[in-house]
């Protein structure tokens, strides 16, 4: 008879947008054998990212992303979606960079916080907490964060109305954690049990 499989255990890992203060973080769960494509889809959802530029994981001299995307062969990317994050975060503490928009330069640092066996298998990401809505995309980096920040709250900044428009209407700088869940809930995540 054969033996049952193992569901993979999770993994909570923090992620907080470098650069940014007062910070801009997650928690967020999901388990260890989750291929790095679609973590990177759940990282763009709980930090409210739409997903319009390129990213790429770091650690340790390596780098991985989506290589056809890579036209110069500048970036050596291995492929995100054949390697499992167990395979790049392998104990509580450890850490890498996820990378989002290589001209704003949106840099997260990810750390594993714990790491968590379970008895039945996690079907989707699961987002615990975070603090503050993340910025607009092609607002400018850190740097135009900034700026874009001291306008938007102050309707006598000679920029207030024109950041009003290019954000759509007034910002709300809270984390939406249930809506966040909402979008995390209709994601799949490929089952593979570990042997």
């Amino acid at each position: 008879m054969p033996s049952p499989k193992a569901s993979p255990p999770i993994y909570r890992l923090k992620i907080t947008l470098i650069g940014i203060d007062p910070p801009i973080w997650r928690v967020l769960q999901v388990p260890n054998s989750i291929k790095l494509c679609c973590l990177h889809s759940a990282l763009q959802v709980v930090m409210g990212w739409t997903d319009s530029h390129l990213h790429q994981f770091q650690k340790d001299g390596e780098n991985w992303g989506v290589p056809e995307w890579d036209e110069f062969d500048e970036l050596d990317l291995i492929d995100e979606s054949r390697t499992q994050l167990a395979k790049v975060l392998k104990s509580e503490g450890d850490s890498m960079l996820y990378q989002y928009d290589f001209g704003d330069n949106w840099r997260h640092e990810v750390v594993l916080e714990k790491i968590i066996p379970v008895s039945d298998a996690v079907k989707v990401p699961l987002c615990f907490g975070g603090e503050r809505r993340c910025p607009p995309e092609d607002v400018g980096g850190v740097r135009g964060y900034q700026e874009f920040l001291e306008a938007i709250f102050d309707p006598r900044h000679e920029n207030y109305e024109q950041y009003l428009r290019w954000a759509g209407g007034h910002f709300i700088d809270e984390f939406d954690l249930k809506a966040a869940n909402g979008i995390l809930s209709l994601m799949r995540l490929p089952m593979r049990h570990r042997r």
